[in-house]
């Protein structure tokens, strides 16, 4: 069951994850917490949508989870720095998860089942943790439903390599449309699914993202896995990375991200 982590943590990856927060991220999720619930959030990263979170649902704690100690590192700083004390930690693996049966509220996983090497086990555990009645929240990107204008072959390029990649380290980057029928295999009976997007479209937002992914290509874990794989050369990843400058340099330029989102009664 076990699956290569694509993104890795270099500055590029984490200045998009640390952009993440609960409105932007998890904004469906929302409605359903009250103070006093107590949350598990799987793949915890860089702890920003943990932290909003954290402050919902006072005086409940909310347990950080990552699969390692490094990783988990870069959510206790992020608590740390926010002063908030109802935060929690572990290491675990989403597959066996080492929690009792009915130990929270909420299960919220956001970004994850779409690296991980079984996503319906992973939902299996997530809903053994969870209290009866409680929810399982998940929320993952759909690659091959990301849309752009205008239609630079550099970022053609750019989606293929991602998912090549992607699925070679045994993750599913189309996995928002996938959400649903994972639960159901799971067996979960009473699901909400719903969808969401990222729009990225103004000077200030396609210069940050498209400057990320420019930066990304060229220094992250999977530019490394790409060159190492063959699936591209250095020539190509400067390609793409140059794509991506123009890209954010054109005013016309406009850029929709789709995600799938699941509330998952347990």
């Amino acid at each position: 069951m076990a699956a290569v982590y694509t993104h890795g943590h270099h500055e590029s990856v984490l200045r998009s994850h640390r952009w993440r927060t609960a409105e932007n991220s998890a904004a469906y999720l929302l409605p359903h917490l009250t103070s006093g619930t107590t949350v598990l959030d799987v793949g915890c990263g860089p702890g920003t949508i943990t932290a909003d979170l954290a402050t919902r649902i006072t005086p409940g704690r909310i347990t950080a989870l990552e699969h390692t100690d490094q990783a988990l590192a870069l959510a206790r700083a992020e608590i740390a720095r926010r002063g908030l004390t109802t935060v929690d930690f572990a290491v675990g693996d989403v597959h066996a998860l080492d929690f009792p049966d009915d130990s929270f509220d909420v299960v919220h996983a956001h970004q994850v089942l779409q690296h991980v090497g079984d996503p319906v086990q992973a939902l299996r555990e997530m809903r053994r943790v969870t209290r009866p009645g409680g929810i399982v929240a998940v929320r993952d990107s759909d690659y091959a439903a990301f849309t752009w204008y205008p239609r630079l072959p550099e970022l053609d390029e750019w989606l293929a390599l991602y998912e090549k990649v992607a699925r070679r380290n045994g993750g599913e980057p189309d996995a928002g449309r996938r959400l649903l029928s994972w639960a159901h295999a799971a067996g979960f009976t009473d699901v909400t699914a719903t969808s969401s997007t990222w729009c990225f479209a103004d000077d200030e937002d396609r210069a940050w993202w498209g400057g990320m992914w420019a930066d990304r290509i060229l220094k992250s874990d999977m530019s490394r896995q790409a060159l190492d794989s063959g699936a591209a050369t250095p020539d190509d990843l400067d390609r793409i990375s140059r794509g991506w400058r123009t890209w954010a340099a054109d005013r016309d330029g406009w850029l929709s991200l789709l995600h799938g989102e699941l509330i998952c009664r347990a």
